[in-house]
């Protein structure tokens, strides 16, 4: 009997041995996993950290550049709001040029174009300052439109 008990001792100490064993290659395994795995995240917070600080600079250079803000002002008078709101946080002289020119054809446009027939032909006017206006803003040209435009910059030199 006592080399039974013997036997089932040494059973139970190899069997613990291999148990210890297998923790301490899980455990490995596991440290392995984790350092993997902080690595992983270490070039994620990189790569993240490089991507908002390209936004940013792309932001900034949107912003910095009258041009865009001079071509929003001229989409709807929604996109004159929002050129406003772009222009006031960095103020561009080529950005301030064609909002005043917008508002200025915005309010001729409203004013005018209230009148049956004479406002259909001030509206057709409009369209055309308009398309000119944009592809002055688009060339990043300074023109003033051609019904008013030095007045506009006069009037609503303010903004």
């Amino acid at each position: 009997m006592s080399n039974n008990n013997n036997d089932l001792g040494n059973d139970l100490n190899d069997m613990l041995d291999d148990a210890k064993n297998n923790a301490r290659k899980t455990g490995d395994t596991i440290s392995q996993k984790v350092n993997e795995f902080s690595d992983d995240a270490k070039d994620f917070g990189r790569d993240a950290k490089k991507a908002a600080d390209d936004f940013n600079n792309d932001t900034k250079e949107v912003f910095s550049d009258g041009k865009n803000v001079a071509i929003i002002a001229h989409i709807t008078f929604i996109g004159w709001i929002i050129a406003i709101v772009m222009n006031s946080s960095n103020k561009t002289e080529f950005g301030s040029f064609y909002i005043r020119q917008m508002l200025g054809l915005c309010i001729i446009g409203a004013v005018l174009g209230w009148i049956p027939i004479l406002g259909f032909i001030v509206l057709l006017v409009l369209i055309v300052a308009w398309i000119m206006s944009l592809i002055s803003a688009l060339g990043g040209e300074m023109k003033p439109t051609f019904l008013l435009g030095k007045q506009f910059q006069e009037w609503f030199k303010g903004i």
